[in-house]
Protein backbone atom coordinates (compact mmCIF):
# COMPACT_ATOMS: atom_id res chain seq x y z
CA UNK A 1 0.00 0.00 0.00
CA UNK A 2 1.52 3.04 -1.22
CA UNK A 3 1.70 5.79 1.35
CA UNK A 4 -0.91 8.33 1.78
CA UNK A 5 0.75 12.10 1.33
CA UNK A 6 -1.52 14.02 3.69
CA UNK A 7 0.02 17.68 4.26
CA UNK A 8 0.03 19.56 7.90
CA UNK A 9 -2.51 21.73 9.06
CA UNK A 10 -5.61 20.39 6.64
CA UNK A 11 -8.60 18.41 7.00
CA UNK A 12 -9.21 14.97 5.00
CA UNK A 13 -11.78 12.44 4.04
CA UNK A 14 -10.11 9.25 4.86
CA UNK A 15 -11.95 5.89 3.73
CA UNK A 16 -11.25 2.13 2.70
CA UNK A 17 -13.86 -0.38 1.86
CA UNK A 18 -13.63 -4.55 1.87
CA UNK A 19 -11.54 -5.43 -0.66
CA UNK A 20 -14.32 -6.64 -3.55
CA UNK A 21 -16.76 -4.75 -1.23
CA UNK A 22 -16.65 -7.57 0.97
CA UNK A 23 -17.53 -7.48 4.67
CA UNK A 24 -15.19 -5.94 6.95
CA UNK A 25 -16.89 -6.19 10.29
CA UNK A 26 -18.72 -9.64 11.16
CA UNK A 27 -20.29 -9.12 14.64
CA UNK A 28 -20.12 -6.34 17.31
CA UNK A 29 -16.87 -7.15 18.55
CA UNK A 30 -14.99 -6.44 15.37
CA UNK A 31 -16.33 -3.20 14.87
CA UNK A 32 -15.19 -2.52 18.82
CA UNK A 33 -12.00 -3.71 17.93
CA UNK A 34 -11.17 -1.69 14.77
CA UNK A 35 -12.23 1.45 17.17
CA UNK A 36 -9.69 0.41 19.74
CA UNK A 37 -7.07 -0.16 17.09
CA UNK A 38 -7.92 3.13 15.93
CA UNK A 39 -7.77 4.58 18.76
CA UNK A 40 -4.28 2.86 19.35
CA UNK A 41 -2.51 3.26 15.47
CA UNK A 42 -4.21 6.64 14.35
CA UNK A 43 -5.07 9.30 17.09
CA UNK A 44 -1.71 9.85 18.09
CA UNK A 45 -0.72 11.19 14.79
CA UNK A 46 -4.52 13.32 13.96
CA UNK A 47 -7.37 14.64 15.58
CA UNK A 48 -10.65 12.80 14.46
CA UNK A 49 -13.56 14.79 13.57
CA UNK A 50 -15.91 12.39 12.71
CA UNK A 51 -16.15 8.52 11.70
CA UNK A 52 -18.88 6.20 10.63
CA UNK A 53 -17.74 2.42 10.45
CA UNK A 54 -20.11 0.51 7.70
CA UNK A 55 -20.20 -3.45 7.39
CA UNK A 56 -17.97 -3.18 4.58
CA UNK A 57 -16.36 0.53 4.47
CA UNK A 58 -15.66 3.17 6.87
CA UNK A 59 -14.96 6.83 6.79
CA UNK A 60 -13.43 9.26 8.30
CA UNK A 61 -12.92 13.16 8.69
CA UNK A 62 -9.58 14.39 10.00
CA UNK A 63 -7.52 17.34 10.92
CA UNK A 64 -3.68 16.83 10.64
CA UNK A 65 -1.99 19.51 13.28
CA UNK A 66 0.92 21.65 12.17
CA UNK A 67 3.37 19.41 12.93
CA UNK A 68 2.05 16.24 10.69
CA UNK A 69 4.84 13.79 9.88
CA UNK A 70 2.94 11.83 7.24
CA UNK A 71 5.44 8.69 6.94
CA UNK A 72 4.98 8.28 10.87
CA UNK A 73 1.19 8.61 10.20
CA UNK A 74 1.30 5.99 6.73
CA UNK A 75 2.77 3.82 9.11
CA UNK A 76 0.61 4.06 11.48
CA UNK A 77 -2.15 3.59 9.03
CA UNK A 78 -0.77 0.28 7.50
CA UNK A 79 -0.06 -0.74 10.89
CA UNK A 80 -3.91 -0.67 12.17
CA UNK A 81 -5.64 -1.98 9.10
CA UNK A 82 -2.94 -5.14 8.70
CA UNK A 83 -3.56 -5.72 12.50
CA UNK A 84 -7.31 -5.86 12.19
CA UNK A 85 -6.97 -8.40 8.81
CA UNK A 86 -4.96 -10.20 10.57
CA UNK A 87 -7.58 -10.63 13.31
CA UNK A 88 -10.11 -11.23 10.88
CA UNK A 89 -8.40 -13.45 8.85
CA UNK A 90 -8.15 -15.51 11.91
CA UNK A 91 -11.92 -15.41 13.01
CA UNK A 92 -12.79 -16.33 9.47
CA UNK A 93 -10.62 -18.77 8.50
CA UNK A 94 -9.94 -16.81 5.43
CA UNK A 95 -6.48 -15.45 3.42
CA UNK A 96 -5.94 -12.95 1.21
CA UNK A 97 -6.76 -9.14 1.31
CA UNK A 98 -9.33 -7.87 3.39
CA UNK A 99 -9.13 -4.03 2.70
CA UNK A 100 -8.86 -2.52 -0.98
CA UNK A 101 -5.54 -1.66 -1.86
CA UNK A 102 -5.27 1.96 -1.24
CA UNK A 103 -6.90 4.24 1.53
CA UNK A 104 -8.09 6.91 0.08
CA UNK A 105 -7.51 10.69 1.24
CA UNK A 106 -9.18 13.47 -0.17
CA UNK A 107 -8.83 16.99 1.35
CA UNK A 108 -11.18 19.23 2.31
CA UNK A 109 -10.43 22.38 1.01
CA UNK A 110 -13.17 24.80 1.85
CA UNK A 111 -15.57 24.63 5.67
CA UNK A 112 -18.12 24.18 3.67
CA UNK A 113 -17.05 21.40 1.83
CA UNK A 114 -15.74 19.94 5.13
CA UNK A 115 -19.19 20.67 7.02
CA UNK A 116 -20.91 18.71 4.06
CA UNK A 117 -18.76 15.51 4.53
CA UNK A 118 -19.21 15.72 8.39
CA UNK A 119 -22.80 15.38 8.03
CA UNK A 120 -22.32 12.95 5.11
CA UNK A 121 -20.46 10.69 7.14
CA UNK A 122 -23.08 11.05 10.16
CA UNK A 123 -25.53 9.99 7.60
CA UNK A 124 -24.39 6.94 5.62
CA UNK A 125 -25.92 4.66 7.70
CA UNK A 126 -29.53 6.23 7.09
CA UNK A 127 -28.63 6.50 3.06
CA UNK A 128 -27.79 2.67 3.46
CA UNK A 129 -31.09 2.16 5.01
CA UNK A 130 -28.90 0.40 7.75
CA UNK A 131 -31.09 2.64 10.44
CA UNK A 132 -34.44 4.52 10.53
CA UNK A 133 -32.92 7.15 12.42
CA UNK A 134 -29.16 8.07 13.11
CA UNK A 135 -29.26 7.77 17.36
CA UNK A 136 -29.94 3.60 15.89
CA UNK A 137 -26.27 3.26 14.04
CA UNK A 138 -23.84 2.91 17.17
CA UNK A 139 -20.70 2.69 14.64
CA UNK A 140 -20.47 6.41 14.15
CA UNK A 141 -19.63 9.36 16.13
CA UNK A 142 -23.27 10.69 15.89
CA UNK A 143 -24.46 9.52 19.13
CA UNK A 144 -21.29 11.57 20.85
CA UNK A 145 -21.98 14.57 19.23
CA UNK A 146 -25.59 14.30 19.77
CA UNK A 147 -25.08 13.68 23.16
CA UNK A 148 -26.60 10.58 23.64
CA UNK A 149 -23.20 8.97 24.54
CA UNK A 150 -19.75 9.83 26.32
CA UNK A 151 -17.04 9.00 23.61
CA UNK A 152 -13.85 10.14 23.67
CA UNK A 153 -12.27 8.84 20.31
CA UNK A 154 -13.41 13.10 18.46
CA UNK A 155 -12.28 15.75 19.25
CA UNK A 156 -15.16 17.61 20.02
CA UNK A 157 -12.93 21.29 20.44
CA UNK A 158 -11.66 20.92 17.10
CA UNK A 159 -14.23 19.41 15.20
CA UNK A 160 -16.38 22.63 16.49
CA UNK A 161 -13.51 25.30 15.49
CA UNK A 162 -12.83 23.91 12.35
CA UNK A 163 -16.28 22.93 11.14
CA UNK A 164 -18.24 25.84 13.25
CA UNK A 165 -20.21 23.74 14.59
CA UNK A 166 -23.06 24.72 17.18
CA UNK A 167 -22.20 24.47 20.97
CA UNK A 168 -25.21 22.86 22.28
CA UNK A 169 -25.36 18.50 21.31
CA UNK A 170 -29.19 19.04 20.21
CA UNK A 171 -28.10 21.33 17.89
CA UNK A 172 -25.56 19.69 16.34
CA UNK A 173 -27.68 16.63 16.32
CA UNK A 174 -29.86 18.88 13.71
CA UNK A 175 -27.03 19.77 12.17
CA UNK A 176 -26.03 16.35 10.89
CA UNK A 177 -29.03 15.92 9.71
CA UNK A 178 -29.85 18.47 7.26
CA UNK A 179 -30.87 18.25 3.77
CA UNK A 180 -27.68 17.25 1.54
CA UNK A 181 -27.88 17.08 -2.41
CA UNK A 182 -28.18 14.04 -3.53
CA UNK A 183 -24.95 14.12 -5.49
CA UNK A 184 -22.91 14.70 -2.40
CA UNK A 185 -20.87 11.48 -2.70
CA UNK A 186 -19.86 12.53 -5.84
CA UNK A 187 -17.68 15.75 -4.80
CA UNK A 188 -16.25 13.73 -1.47
CA UNK A 189 -15.03 10.72 -3.52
Amino acid sequence: MPSLTLQPGKLYHVYNRGNNRELLFYKPENYRYFLVKMRQYVSPHVRILAWCLMPNHFHLLLATPDDFNSPAYSQALRTWLSSYTRAIQRQECRTGSLFQQHTRAKELDTEQYASICFCYIHQNPLRAGLARNAQQWVWSSYPDYAGLRAGTLCDFAAARELLNLPDEPAEIGRFILQTLPDDVATDLF
